[in-house]
């Protein structure tokens, strides 16, 4: 492990994986991305990741004008754990296991964020 880190957070935007596009994903982006993912982990260290949602609220804008504050939170978290479903889809075709955690609850697509969990997870 040259870095000297052993557990590293990485925050992506959720523009980040849509590329040059407006909004949405980019899935050469994203597969870009999980290439890179792949080799920090190979290195040895645990990584958590923290993706945004904020290219996919954006498409819906115009639609927001008006909305009900949690509303509007509530559709972020969704666009997030959807950018993440993404990520994981990408980086476990290239063979890199995953564990998704949201602390909005969709216990057919993620796990409850629960913190001795992540670590756990980040361990394992």
């Amino acid at each position: 492990m040259g870095t000297g880190y052993r557990r590293v957070l990485l925050k992506l935007s959720g523009e980040a994986l849509m590329g040059s596009m407006g909004y949405g994903i980019d899935p050469e982006v994203v597969n870009s991305i999980a290439l890179e993912v792949k080799e920090v982990v190979a290195t040895g260290v645990q990584l958590a990741i923290v993706v945004g949602g904020g290219n996919i609220f954006r498409g819906m804008k115009a639609a927001s004008a008006g909305m009900d504050r949690a509303t509007a939170d509530y559709i972020g978290m969704i666009a997030t754990v959807m950018n993440a479903m993404t990520l994981q889809e990408s980086l476990e075709r290239i063979g890199v296991q995953t564990r998704l955690q949201t602390a909005i609850a969709m216990q057919e697509v993620a796990e409850p964020y629960i913190r001795r969990k992540a670590i756990n997870h980040l361990e394992s």
